[in-house]
């Protein structure tokens, strides 16, 4: 986002754009009125003018007194003092020319342009109004929109595995609505910040979307996915299946006599709903979903109508 503001003091007389206008780069957005710089110029083009002609006549005499000099006509100093002269207006017009830049730099800067491609917020000042460079809020702002980045944060423990992931190819980021149900727009994701956050203990990453459709805004809160990988064939479970105990996660899986045992597992991916087993289940295989703190091996269970095994998918 960049905030427009004036870089020279004068009166506001022109907004060319629209509140909430699409801009391209270079379009003009605000003019401050010109003829106070333009008169500045015309001033010290002017002077320049002056000081050339004069600079002209000093180079003429110097001419004049270095030959009558040869025939001892003129004295040294006489021509050394001229040269003194030559080379302060050669100078001059020298800070003549500086001059003149500082005047057409000042005159430029009462057109301002779009510096990017953006969204033109609403008008902070009117037409009318006297600008001053001191103590401005500025003019409009302008929010690039297309492309759009997206950051998001995930725990810092993840980062070797995006890293790793990153090397090989280019990782797809989807996002959400904040309450997480509908799709907004995929995009890629762009780097990770260049630290990791101590207080949270995660990384802030950076995802960049097209939003051709202006599906994402500005200030949006939205919820982010990265795809690091694809599990083909997996065995999943739903989450509630997985147990925690001393030596590691496991679950119950039913036998075919109705009693359960217990079987160790290795999660290879997790999300809040499913887990997907790399070891200790196979598709097929019933599992318990609820009321595992009464269940010991060899226990008993009847399953409910709503039961389904342990699925195999990517």
């Amino acid at each position: 986002m960049v905030e427009i503001k004036a870089q020279v003091t004068g009166t506001l007389v022109a907004i060319p754009v629209q509140e909430g206008q699409e801009v391209r780069q270079g379009e003009i957005v605000a003019q401050i009125d010109p003829r106070p710089y333009q008169a500045a110029l015309d001033q010290v083009t002017a002077q320049r003018g002056e000081d050339a002609a004069q600079l002209q006549s000093a180079q003429l005499d110097l001419q004049r007194y270095q030959h009558l000099a040869k025939s001892s006509f003129a004295p040294v100093q006489q021509v050394d003092d001229q040269q003194a002269t030559v080379n302060k207006l050669i100078a001059t017009l020298q800070a003549d020319t500086a001059a003149i830049e500082t005047a057409q730099i000042n005159l430029d800067y009462c057109t301002i342009h779009a510096p990017i491609n953006g969204r033109v917020s609403f008008h902070q000042t009117d037409v009318g109004n006297l600008i001053q460079v001191a103590n401005q809020t500025g003019i409009v702002s302008i929010t690039q929109d297309k492309p759009i980045s997206v950051i998001f944060t995930l725990a810092e423990a993840e980062l070797p595995r995006i890293q790793r992931a990153m090397a090989k190819s280019t990782l797809p980021v989807s996002v959400y609505t904040g309450d997480d149900k509908t799709k907004l727009a995929d995009g890629q994701l762009l780097t990770p910040n260049n630290a990791i956050d101590t207080s949270t203990g995660t990384i802030q990453l950076k995802a960049t979307f097209a939003n051709d459709d202006d599906a994402l805004w500005p200030g949006e809160f939205v919820n982010a996915r990265l795809r690091i990988d694809t599990l083909f064939e997996a065995v999943t479970v739903p989450m509630t299946a997985v147990q925690h105990g001393p030596s590691g996660m496991f679950v119950y899986t039913v036998k075919p006599d109705s009693t359960v045992q217990r079987n160790d597992v290795h999660v290879a991916y997790q999300d809040d709903n499913t887990a997907a087993i790399s070891t200790g289940v196979n598709a097929g295989d019933t599992v318990v979903l609820t009321g595992q703190s009464r269940l010991a091996p060899g226990t008993r269970v009847a399953l409910s109508k709503d039961s389904a095994p342990a699925n195999g998918k990517s």
